[in-house]
């Protein structure tokens, strides 16, 4: 490690091979907590490069403990966090929003690093058990039209940084790599990202897999489609900046889309969305988020009929139905 860290502090930039390689003793818990603040902190102070984010997820891809969901159509909805902006769980509703319309969802999340409450804080609040058990993964699939996919126990690697990261409190290279290396390598994926420049590095690694993603980027920093701005949305065909007024859709004030101080109260948040009583803007916020996942997809659908079916997944309780069919 001291090799490799004399050299990220010269400026230079680790090879693909050295970058999989760190991480894969990483995972063996070969450093201490000191080495590893370290090294997480560099990539807090340079961009990464495409050839560092790529090794480090071979490696984390490579360790992973392995789930086959391949008979299933599946769609990931993830964010990669770190936007400090403390927003209510909107990529897990809109996962359950997306299970509710019958599509199926293989939801890949952890813990919050700089939120309140990430999908993982949410989800056992709730009641739900984090298992890497395919087959009880596959029948809550086949049963909910969703599983979730607990990051640390699929990846080795993270749960060695989890109390580094912990303790740090800001978002480090592990929140870019969350979205991208979900094990069970879905067939669709909407991924929200914290600023441009990961956007950019994503749509350059998912451009070499054989996936339907998008990326969505809002130009005022939200890592998923918040409607306080417009956003940047990049899929294998083209690049497009969208605003609210686009999809007909107002424009957002920040304080409506916010989280809450504590997990209950987040918590709180997510279950009256669900019960169909949320506000005006989180609804839209929410369904905006599963109309584009839909397009994702089926790219051939348009953002009114894929806004219509999120719609009737919401407020005719179907997405309510899937999070109790998951918690049993």
């Amino acid at each position: 490690m001291k090799t490799i860290l004399n050299k990220l502090f010269e400026q230079e930039r680790l090879t693909k091979e050295e970058a999989k390689h760190i991480l894969i003793e990483i995972a063996g818990e070969k450093f201490n907590t000191s080495q590893m603040a370290s090294f997480l902190t560099v990539f807090m102070m340079r961009p990464i490069s495409v050839n560092e984010l790529a090794g480090f997820r071979e490696a984390l891809l490579e360790l992973a403990v392995k789930v086959d969901l391949s008979d299933f159509n599946t769609i990931d909805l993830c964010g990669t966090g770190g936007d400090g902006k403390n927003t209510f769980n909107i990529s897990t509703l809109t996962s359950f929003v997306v299970a509710g319309t019958g599509q199926k969802v293989a939801k890949h999340g952890n813990y919050g690093v700089s939120s309140v409450s990430g999908s993982s804080n949410m989800l056992e609040f709730l009641g739900y058990k984090f298992t890497n058990n395919e087959s009880i993964l596959k029948s809550q699939i086949e049963n909910a039209n969703i599983c979730f996919l607990h990051a640390p126990l699929f990846h080795p690697a993270m749960k060695a940084v989890g109390p580094v990261r912990k303790e740090l409190g800001i978002k480090t290279f592990f929140n870019m790599l969350g979205p991208i290396v979900n094990p069970s390598n879905p067939q669709n994926q909407l991924v929200g990202v914290f600023n441009l420049e990961v956007a950019r590095v994503y749509n350059y690694l998912l451009q070499e897999t054989t996936q339907n993603y998008g990326i969505v980027y809002s130009i005022d920093g939200y890592d998923e489609i918040s409607l306080t701005s417009g956003f940047k949305l990049c899929t294998k065909n083209d690049e497009q900046l969208i605003t609210p007024e686009d999809l007909g859709l107002k424009r957002l004030e920040q304080s409506e889309i916010f989280g809450g101080d504590s997990v209950k109260e987040a918590a709180s948040i997510f279950l009256s969305i669900l019960d169909g009583k949320g506000t005006e803007a989180q609804n839209n916020v929410v369904l905006a988020n599963a109309a584009f996942a839909l397009k994702i997809i089926d790219s051939n659908k348009l953002f009114e009929t894929a806004f219509e079916e999120a719609k009737n997944s919401l407020f005719e309780l179907k997405a309510k139905e899937s999070l109790k069919k998951l918690i049993g």
